[in-house]
């Protein structure tokens, strides 16, 4: 049977939660997985849709399933591995038909709150999942904060970076990553006239230009005065910032067709020295056999504008579907307890690169000594804070389509930004002002 009452399903939650906890072998608040006196009793089938890269990070997810079934043998995890583009529609399509929906969703930071307004995801408040929440660092547990109630469990955070070519830097004299844009200039001219190679490549996606508009002191909106913000003089400013960089040769004209995936096979292959990307990136860069291993990869804040420096804050959570049958209850506990727990975050930082959601994860001896999580330290502290609400995972399609026109067709800043605005109030945020 299903249940489909939020508010019964969120009590069934608590109850089992409750009642797993009785088990006594609770080793750690850290996110223990063993939650019964006898795991090989728990028996179960999840379907977990898992929405991270298939090649760079899919193996490492299922490493850990294997993991968990060596302590829980009886609950099978139905691994599907779903394109990221597509994940958000696919499952809101599927919880608003009750059927074909996952039991356990891994949601990108901004989808919780719109997944959580329409009644997709369990209230986890009061569940053994979240009594030890105050070992999440407060941003990503704030992303799944809606209406004043929690609906997901952290698992990876991260933020944009300057990702730079050590060896590239060190033929070009350059001692020091590049804090502002003026430097990054300066340091695109040497890396030209030394090595012949290109300095920057940024990519044609509105997320790839946050960090242009954060440094102006700009935004999209403005949550707290529900006022549309993107077309601002700040943003206006930003886009123009990276939009002159393209066009004065400093960064490297993306193509109007996979200008990510072309961004990411010029730095591996050594002919780009920058990139503005993320630790999702950091494996398939170590695996790339032409550009010389981590050791050769320096991460660094993004550079700064004219007020700040600072990169949006992304990452994932788990969250379990308000459908998902209330027999599966104990296992989706278990499973994601011991996903989320310290230990599996030291190893998915030591195995991948992603930063750990724990600060207990921080204090385990493969995080401490991995010298990329170091990296992203600063880069972290630096991350901007996006505006959680139901509405925020639909900012980028609008600010995709103004990325390719600013950067790559040269169409102008002010009027391109005009027209996010525009769709904005019409179709995105219709309750605020411009």
């Amino acid at each position: 049977m299903r249940i489909r009452s939020v508010g019964m399903i969120a009590t069934a939650l608590a109850v089992a939660l409750t009642a797993a906890a009785c088990g006594g072998n609770d080793k750690s608040s850290s996110g223990d997985t063993k939650t019964a006196a006898d795991p090989a009793s728990l028996t179960a089938q999840l379907t977990w849709w898992d929405t991270s890269d298939p090649k760079n990070e899919g193996p490492a997810f299922q490493e850990l399933i294997k993991k968990f079934n060596a302590t829980y043998p009886n609950v099978k995890v139905d691994y599907q591995s779903v394109p990221f583009a597509d994940a958000q529609n696919k499952f809101k399509t599927a919880a608003a038909a009750k059927s074909g929906a996952p039991d356990i969703l891994r949601a990108e930071v901004a989808w919780v709150p719109e997944l959580a307004s329409l009644g997709y995801l369990y209230n986890l408040d009061g569940s053994e999942l979240l009594k030890d929440e105050s070992d999440f660092l407060p941003t990503p547990v704030s992303s799944n904060k809606f209406g004043g109630k929690t609906y997901g469990v952290p698992q990876v955070t991260d933020s944009l970076a300057l990702m730079y070519n050590k060896k590239m830097f060190e033929a070009a004299g350059i001692t020091a990553a590049p804090k502002t844009w003026a430097e990054v200039k300066t340091a695109a001219a040497a890396i030209k006239s030394k090595t012949g190679k290109q300095g920057l490549y940024i990519n044609s996606g509105g997320y790839f230009l946050l960090p242009f508009i954060y440094g102006e002191g700009g935004d999209v909106v403005d949550a707290a005065a529900k006022k549309i913000t993107v077309n601002s003089p700040q943003a206006v400013a930003g886009i123009k910032i990276a939009q002159d960089l393209v066009k004065d040769g400093t960064a490297v004209k993306p193509p109007a067709n996979d200008a990510y995936g072309n961004m990411m096979t010029l730095f591996k292959e050594q002919k780009v020295a920058m990139i503005i990307n993320g630790p999702w990136e950091v494996n398939n860069v170590k695996g790339a056999p032409t550009f010389g291993g981590l050791e050769n990869l320096g991460v660094a804040p993004v550079p700064a504008g004219s007020v700040k420096a600072g990169g949006p804050v992304g990452g994932h959570n788990y969250t379990i579907w308000s459908g998902m049958p209330q027999e599966k209850v104990p296992a989706a506990v278990a499973f994601i307890k011991f996903m989320a727990s310290a230990e599996s975050q030291a190893f998915l930082a030591e195995k991948v690169g992603l930063l750990p959601t724990r600060t207990s994860a921080y204090d385990q001896p493969g995080v401490k000594s991995n010298a990329t999580v170091a990296a992203f330290k600063p880069v972290l502290e630096a991350a901007v804070a996006r505006p959680w609400i139901p509405e925020g995972g639909q900012f980028f399609g609008p600010m995709d389509k103004m990325a390719v026109e600013t950067l790559v067709q040269g169409k102008d800043a002010q009027a391109s930004l005009d027209t996010v605005a525009k769709t904005y109030k019409s179709e995105v945020v219709k309750d605020y002002s411009n």
